[in-house]
């Protein structure tokens, strides 16, 4: 089938595929973030299916700027399963991806991607992305 939008019935499959990733206890929460993404007019969540099955998943997410012309895009999670990696299907997602930004008058996609992750770092500087090298956070508590 290839790259489809996803839907909340495929919640198991990319929970599996966080996993692969490390993000290792989706399944309490991520059918209502599913849900609450596909609601998101500035959002993608993508899967790429094969014979039924859901093999990848990307999250994506349109910026509009203020202070610059462009946009920007940001991947906020891209899974593809360890067992079909490096046949193609990474690079046909960021590519429909860069596709979807272009539309959306975006003139960058940004990703961060872990240190420890070499192979995806490999993975995006083959598709013309460029290291970044500040990147800050702030944690902030939870309030459950």
């Amino acid at each position: 089938m290839g790259i489809r939008t996803a839907n909340v019935e495929d919640w198991k499959a990319i929970s599996l595929l966080l996993k692969q990733l490390d993000y290792l206890d989706t399944e309490t929460f991520i059918q209502q973030k599913i849900a609450t993404l596909l609601m998101e007019p500035n959002e993608e969540l993508l899967v790429y299916e094969e014979d039924k099955t859901v093999i990848a998943a990307i999250s994506i997410h349109f910026i509009p700027q203020l202070a610059v012309k462009g946009d920007f895009a940001r991947i906020s999670y891209f899974a593809v399963d360890t067992n079909i990696r490096s046949k193609g299907i990474g690079r046909k997602i960021e590519e429909h991806c860069t596709h979807l930004a272009n539309k959306r008058n975006c003139d960058r996609i940004e990703v961060h991607c872990h240190s420890r992750r070499i192979d995806a770092h490999r993975f995006y500087i083959r598709q013309g992305f460029t290291e970044s090298p500040k990147y800050y956070i702030k944690m902030l508590p939870q309030s459950n």
